[in-house]
């Protein structure tokens, strides 16, 4: 069973803090509803703007492609190892890890040919190959939040679970850093923003105030603006 949280939403049994994940998981909620749309607000020929939106699809492949990893290499070998009766559960994570990749393919052939040249044929074959995409995403953030993070608590320890954010940290470039922290931000509640900012060191802290809010508050202006929400926090 997952364990009882604390008012901060900590487990009060120092079992891992999975429900982290489950604000990463936001994140490419939100990302994958947000890129077909935005492809489609690219004006026909609007080469670029098409590559602005194309590079920001890069980000949320290559993000998405190192979450996965790091789940592959770090957690399904444990939970194999330590929960064996749940091997079918297992597998299952691995077979929607290829599924999605292969998703990724379907968009891989087209965006390459709309961001060269956002020809609108292009643009919606590359909007319908990210809508196909999301749909095989959000089954597998589904089964993980609900079936997996609760056998994560149980069977491995909080430097195991803690050694997967290390790695998804030295993963990122360094200028790409705040964006991220904006990104997982954006979304979480008031105790999930103290949590995730109160594992950061000082001088991320501090940055994050004088610098990263307005970067990623004007990052998302610039990028969704052509579409009817707002932009982050």
């Amino acid at each position: 069973m997952t364990p009882n949280p604390t008012p901060s939403g900590l487990p009060a049994d120092g079992r891992p803090h999975t429900h982290e994940m489950v604000v990463v998981h936001r994140v490419f909620r939100r990302e994958s509803a947000l890129l077909p749309r935005l492809v489609r607000a690219v004006p026909d020929g609007a080469s670029a703007r098409a590559a602005e939106v194309a590079a920001y699809l890069d980000d949320y492949v290559m993000g998405l492609h190192h979450h996965h990893t790091l789940e592959d290499e770090l957690i399904w070998p444990l939970l194999r190892a330590r929960a064996a009766a749940q091997d079918d559960l297992v597998a299952r994570m691995e077979d929607q890890h290829g599924h999605i990749d292969r998703t990724l393919a379907a968009v891989g052939e087209w965006a390459p040919q709309w961001r060269r040249s956002a020809d609108s044929v292009a643009g919606q074959e590359l909007a319908l190959a990210l809508e196909e995409h999301r749909l095989a995403l959000l089954d597998h953030l589904d089964d993980e939040e609900k079936l997996v993070l609760p056998l994560v608590a149980e069977h491995l320890t909080v430097a195991e679970w803690d050694e997967v954010g290390r790695r998804g940290l030295e993963t990122l470039p360094k200028n790409k850093v705040m964006l991220a922290l904006g990104a997982i931000l954006e979304d979480a509640t008031e105790d999930e923003r103290a949590y995730f900012l109160g594992r950061a060191p000082l001088l991320g802290r501090l940055l994050w105030r004088w610098l990263g809010r307005r970067q990623y508050a004007a990052f998302c202006h610039a990028m969704r603006g052509p579409l009817a929400g707002g932009t982050g926090r």
